[in-house]
């Protein structure tokens, strides 16, 4: 079986970002953004994930997160198409739930060739410590677009939102482990009737 990593460097005169995974990793983390929250949440998708992440991000942060946070999802998903290659073998599909004390959010993702994001998640309050939480869904734009993936992102609870954010997060991470994982009865196949994804 082939080495299913991918390492893409993203350069800009907004960031410079280099992202590596190893979508058969144990969940090894590796992170330098300037962004800490970012980080905390990257890190549930690894670890809930079993993906190796190695993120180094250098972004105009003086004038806000938005561009390194969106460009990271870009990168992040360029990474993951390129580790996936023609897709041959992977179950394709994955999806999730996942609690955290009051809160419950429901991630559901297809590698299916064509991008799109349905988000539906209302934060009580606009920040996380410094963190804006509009800037979750430029990251899963971001990703969804350069994946090449169709996403679907549901807080179905939650009044803290810290813990809808780490819920969403935990999910994709459970959710990406199950759409990437290898499907032993189709090897060499590729998981579509179309024969291309």
């Amino acid at each position: 079986m082939s080495d299913r990593i991918a390492s893409v460097t993203r350069d800009t005169l907004e960031t410079q970002i280099t992202v590596a995974v190893n979508l058969d990793g144990t969940g090894k983390v590796s992170f330098d953004t300037g962004i800490s929250f970012l980080e905390h949440m990257l890190h549930q998708v690894a670890r809930h994930g079993m993906i190796d992440l190695d993120i180094k991000a250098n972004g105009d942060l003086h004038i806000d997160d938005h561009h390194t946070v969106e460009d990271i999802g870009i990168t992040l998903g360029q990474a993951f198409a390129q580790a996936l290659g023609d897709k041959k073998g992977i179950l394709r599909y994955g999806h999730a739930y996942v609690p955290l004390d009051e809160a419950l959010s429901r991630v559901v993702i297809d590698f299916s060739g064509r991008p799109g994001i349905e988000y539906r998640v209302a934060y009580p309050r606009a920040r996380i410590g410094q963190f804006d939480v509009d800037l979750f869904h430029e990251f899963f734009q971001g990703f969804a677009n350069h994946a090449v993936a169709t996403l679907h992102i549901d807080n179905l609870f939650g009044k803290n939102s810290h813990h809808i954010a780490e819920t969403i997060f935990k999910a994709f991470g459970r959710a990406l482990r199950m759409a990437v994982s290898r499907d032993e009865r189709m090897q060499d196949v590729i998981p579509s009737t179309k024969g291309s994804l």
